[in-house]
């Protein structure tokens, strides 16, 4: 059985997985925020008090920011699942608890919220999708790729593929809609409305807008009432590698040269969230992220199970759905480096398109 002819279905899937772990359990998921908020907030009082705000002391700040960012990138996590409604069955509850997690690390909440039901809804959909869409090889933008390639080399090129997804990437993405679908072009996940943000989303994109306000003039309280190194040191360092984790995550969930994206006469729902692929992440970042890298599979058939329980339920999907599941068993680092130097797809027939061969 191959994802070109599907013959399983949703339903056989949830019925595979026990119940219980569908149920939401508040508290349990409040020991989770708790968890990822106070080694946050412990890693900074600790460089606060014991790292000096010196230039001799950079290479510990850069240790910081990385070890910081890495842990802040749980609260990123949890607040990604009150957005699909993994918090509780209230979803209010969801929405103010995501919201704050977000916020406070400069997300868009309703905004994104919005986006990535989306990115959900349409999962490698050829040009509807919506986060890291593949370009198309014999497109101006494929050959433009390709043509860097060719002058650059593969090492490099993969480099520079890294750098603009681990550093400009967010950013991008937020302002202009980069990577997202090629039918819907230019984005902005901060202005209402345009082909992401229908004009019914003007008051929840304005509430992100607001809240990414609110958060920005206490950077600047901080700034004022310090200096602008112990906010960049505290501060914006952790935060610039968690937005580095969200996008290699993403995109790393997203996109291999073994696994297709569909154009519009093959896609179906199913077969796009089964293209999702679990990576082999070290076991402490793995814990520290809540296995949103290694159970992706099972979140993208449901996004409402709780992270406490997508490894259980892993087992459940791995054991009915079969040679469709997608794991790498390859080193993170290798896995990202061969994503990365990768350029563009083209079609294989039937709707199917996969990268391009080196």
């Amino acid at each position: 059985m191959s994802k070109k002819d599907l013959e399983i279905t949703v339903g056989q899937i949830r019925k595979a997985i026990p119940q219980h772990l569908f149920q939401k359990n508040e508290f349990r998921f409040l020991v989770s925020v708790g968890q990822a908020v106070s080694c946050t907030l412990l890693l900074t009082y600790l460089a606060y008090n014991y790292i000096p705000l010196t230039w001799l002391a950079l290479p510990i700040w850069v240790a910081y920011a990385f070890l910081t960012g890495t842990v802040a990138t749980g609260i990123w996590v949890l607040g990604h699942e009150c957005g699909h409604f993994a918090f509780s069955d209230i979803k209010w509850l969801n929405d103010v608890l995501g919201f704050i997690l977000h916020e406070v690390l400069l997300v868009p909440y309703f905004s994104w919220q919005h986006s990535h039901a989306l990115h959900h809804a349409k999962t490698n959909h050829l040009t509807e999708g919506e986060t890291h869409n593949p370009v198309i090889i014999d497109s101006k933008m494929g050959k433009i790729y390709q043509k860097m390639k060719d002058i650059l080399g593969v090492e490099s090129f993969a480099c520079v593929q890294i750098f603009n997804i681990a550093v400009l990437g967010w950013p991008l993405y937020l302002l202009i809609g980069v990577t997202g679908g090629s039918a819907r072009g230019f984005t902005s996940h901060f202005i209402v409305p345009n082909k992401l943000f229908p004009p019914k989303m003007l008051v929840k994109v304005t509430a992100s807008n607001l809240g990414l306000c609110l958060v920005i003039y206490g950077l600047y309280k901080w700034y004022l009432a310090t200096s602008f190194a112990e906010v960049m040191a505290l501060y914006i360092g952790p935060y610039l590698v968690v937005n580095m984790w969200l996008t290699i995550i993403t995109f790393l969930q997203h996109t291999d040269a073994d696994v297709p994206h569909y154009d519009e006469t093959a896609w179906t729902w199913l077969k796009g969230a089964l293209c999702t692929i679990d990576r082999n992440y070290p076991l402490w970042i793995d814990a520290l992220h809540f296995e949103i890298g290694t159970t992706h599979v099972v979140h993208h058939v449901f996004s409402e199970l709780p992270h406490y329980n997508a490894r259980e339920a892993n087992v459940y999907v791995k054991q009915v759905i079969g040679d469709l599941y997608n794991q790498d068993a390859k080193k993170l680092w290798t896995s990202l480096y061969n994503s990365a130097s990768l350029v563009g797809v083209e079609h294989k027939g039937n709707g199917v398109w996969k990268f391009a061969k080196a």
